[in-house]
């Protein structure tokens, strides 16, 4: 992948990005590969780990240790980071990419549907965070960076995926706290809000079959099209990378200015029919994405 930033921008550097097996934690991995960082990828599927570290060393010439790792469990996040810094030495850079999403009206949602996005996309990133500050703080270590992926209807809000919703404020709050709080640590705290990114897995699941085709996203974003996920990967990369030193607190959004359009990027589902939903999760649940 192709990058704005000239080559080995990133050589000695060591990055963490939870849900790097797959989609777009895997583009991202990728790209900073080609930039000369070391990464560790993490999510609970070691096959599907190991296989994209095989993968992106002979693609880029780079190394890349697989963890298992459950981002709920914070036992499970002390050990991944244990073997990062093991294999590397240190960690100078931390993405919590790790997501959860459905889409669904909320009153058909039970409390342990929210508690699982909840626990995926808050407290993964909240784990995380926790476990890699803390020792950089103890050791006094800086320059670090903390890079968050969350959403524009984390400010806007988006009826239908309503746990995600919630989880992804609590990341954005998350984020800009503590770029106030871990400055003076020389820690910064930031966060990318994408529009339409589809992944394979990702959308086959929250939108399945002819629904997607329904519900063209396209039509949402003024430039009339969604996002390639070389473009995401390459602002990521600059977020956390020496080049972006002040910037500290910012969320920046990459959506082709789908937010502005209309907030709340599931919101036409309303003219999903009551019956219909019934038929969605089952073609949902039915669904196999990789």
């Amino acid at each position: 992948m192709e990058s704005m930033m000239r080559p080995g921008a990133m050589t000695g550097k060591v990055v963490v990005v939870t849900g790097g097996g797959t989609g777009l934690g895997r583009s991202m991995t990728e790209m900073l590969l080609g930039l000369g960082a070391k990464v560790c990828v993490t999510s609970r599927k070691l096959d599907v780990l190991e296989r994209t570290a095989k993968e992106l060393e002979s693609a880029t010439g780079g190394e890349v240790l697989p963890v298992a790792c459950d981002v709920r469990n914070y036992e499970e996040v002390e050990r991944m980071a244990a073997a990062a810094k093991e294999r590397f030495g240190s960690v100078d850079c931390l993405i919590n990419n790790a997501a959860g999403n459905f889409i669904s009206p909320t009153e058909r949602l039970s409390s342990n549907a929210f508690r699982t996005i909840i626990d995926i996309v808050l407290m993964g990133s909240v784990n995380c965070t926790l476990a890699f500050g803390k020792e950089w703080i103890a050791n006094g270590e800086r320059d670090k960076a903390i890079l968050n992926v969350v959403t524009t209807y984390a400010w806007t809000g988006s009826g239908y995926v309503v746990p995600s919703a919630c989880a992804k404020a609590g990341v954005l709050a998350l984020t800009r706290s503590l770029a106030a709080e871990w400055g003076r640590h020389g820690i910064r705290s930031n966060a990318v809000a994408p529009g339409p990114f589809p992944t394979k897995g990702a959308w086959s699941r929250l939108v399945p079959g002819e629904m997607m085709e329904k519900f063209d996203m396209t039509k949402r974003v003024p430039l009339g099209r969604m996002g390639e996920h070389r473009e995401l990967a390459d602002l990521v990369a600059y977020l956390i990378s020496p080049f972006s030193g002040y910037v500290n607190g910012e969320v920046v959004t990459i959506d082709g200015g789908e937010w502005l359009k209309g907030g709340g990027q599931f919101n036409m589902l309303e003219m999903v029919e009551p019956g219909m939903w019934d038929a969605i999760e089952q073609m949902v649940r039915g669904t196999k994405g990789s």
